[in-house]
C-alpha cells in the first residue's frame, strides 16, 4: 500500500475513533475486536511519534497533539471527498448551462447549426450562443467555450485545434475581367481591396509569404466592414478583392462565383480553435461540446480536402 492511501485510511480511522469516544464503541462500529482497535491506535501513535489519545478504563480523550491531528485529518478528508465528488460529476451525463462565444459570420453559418444538433443530442445542456465582432478577453469569465481563429492563445487557457484554416485572397470573375488579375503582392496596391475591421489585426495591412520571401502590402478600397460575411457578399458583387478564411469562401470557389488570386502566396493562418479556461477541463458539458465540434470539423476538413483540386 502506498503512503498516501495508508495515511488517508489512518485519518479515517482516527476520526471515527474520536467520534465514538471509546475503543469498545469504535470496535463495534468497525466490526473488529477492542484489542485490534487498541493495536491499530498504538501503531499510528508509534509512526507519528506522539500520543494522540489519553486512555481511561471507559473513555478516551484527545491530547493536544490528537486535537491537531484530528483537525487536519478532517480537513484533508473533506478535501478528498470534494475532489471525488467533482470528478464523479465530471464523468456523469453532461448537464447545466454552457456559454459559447464565436464570431458573427462564422457563428451564424457554422456554429449555430452545430449547436442545434448538439442540443438535440444533449437535451440536459442549456446552450447560450453569443456572437460578437471581437473575441472576449481571456480573463473574461462570461463564457465557457470560445471558438477562435488564428494563433492559439497563451497558456492561461486550453486551446484545442478544431481544424486547419487558411486565409485566401479572392475576387469575382467579373471584377478580375474589368481590372485584371494581380501577379504579385505589389499589384494589390492598384486594386480595390475590401477591408475587414476585426479584432486586433492591423487594418488595411495584408501580409503574404512565398517560401522565404515575405511581403507587407498597404491595401486600399472604398468598402470596409466589421462583418466578414458582408465583405464576402461585396466581393461576390464584383466590388474588389477580399482576404477571407477558407471556411467562409470555399463554396464560392467551388461554384466559380469567386476565384482565388495569388495562389502561390500564403497569408497568416486562421486555424480554428476551441478555447476554454483550464478550470473547465474536467467539465462534462465543456468536454462533450468540444469533442462534438472536433468530430464535426474533422469530417468537414476531410471532405473539403477532397474538393480542393476542383477549385
Amino acid at each position: 500500500m502506498s503512503a498516501a492511501p495508508a495515511a488517508s485510511s489512518e485519518m479515517t480511522f482516527f476520526s471515527l475513533l474520536a467520534r465514538c469516544g471509546s475503543l469498545s464503541a469504535a470496535s463495534r462500529e468497525l466490526g473488529v475486536s477492542t484489542p485490534a482497535v487498541s493495536k491499530r491506535l498504538a501503531q499510528l501513535e508509534h509512526r507519528l511519534g506522539v500520543r494522540l489519545l489519553a486512555r481511561t478504563t471507559r473513555r478516551v480523550s484527545l491530547t493536544p497533539e490528537g486535537e491537531l491531528y484530528l483537525d487536519s485529518a478532517r480537513r484533508i478528508l473533506a478535501d478528498i471527498d470534494d475532489v471525488e465528488r467533482q470528478l464523479a460529476g465530471a464523468m456523469a451525463a453532461p448537464s447545466g448551462l454552457l456559454r459559447v462565444n464565436t464570431t458573427l459570420g462564422f457563428g451564424r453559418s457554422h456554429i449555430a447549426p452545430l449547436v442545434s444538433q448538439f442540443a438535440k443530442a444533449h437535451p440536459r445542456i442549456q446552450v447560450q450562443l453569443q456572437l460578437t465582432v471581437d473575441p472576449p478577453p481571456l480573463t473574461d469569465d462570461a463564457f465557457d467555450v470560445c471558438v477562435r481563429f488564428g494563433e492559439p492563445p497563451d497558456a492561461r487557457v486550453v486551446a484545442r485545434q478544431l481544424a486547419p484554416n487558411r486565409r485566401l485572397l479572392c475576387a469575382s470573375p467579373a471584377y478580375l475581367e474589368r481590372n485584371g488579375t494581380p501577379k504579385s503582392p505589389a499589384d494589390l496596391a492598384q486594386h480595390n481591396c475590401i477591408g475587414i475591421r476585426q479584432g486586433d489585426q492591423a487594418y488595411g495591412v495584408w501580409r503574404l509569404a512565398s517560401g522565404r520571401r515575405a511581403e507587407t502590402v498597404k491595401v486600399r478600397g472604398n468598402l470596409s466592414s466589421n462583418d466578414g460575411e458582408i465583405a464576402v457578399s461585396w466581393a461576390l458583387a464584383g466590388h474588389g478583392i477580399v482576404m477571407r478564411a477558407e471556411w467562409d469562401v470555399a463554396r464560392y470557389l467551388r461554384s466559380g462565383r469567386l476565384k482565388q488570386v495569388l495562389e502561390n502566396w500564403k497569408t497568416p493562418p486562421a486555424d480554428i480553435h476551441a478555447v476554454y479556461p483550464q478550470r473547465h477541463h474536467v467539465s462534462a458539458r465543456v468536454r462533450t461540446f468540444v469533442d462534438f465540434l472536433a468530430a464535426h470539423f474533422a469530417k468537414a476538413s476531410t471532405r473539403a480536402a477532397g474538393m480542393v483540386s476542383g477549385w
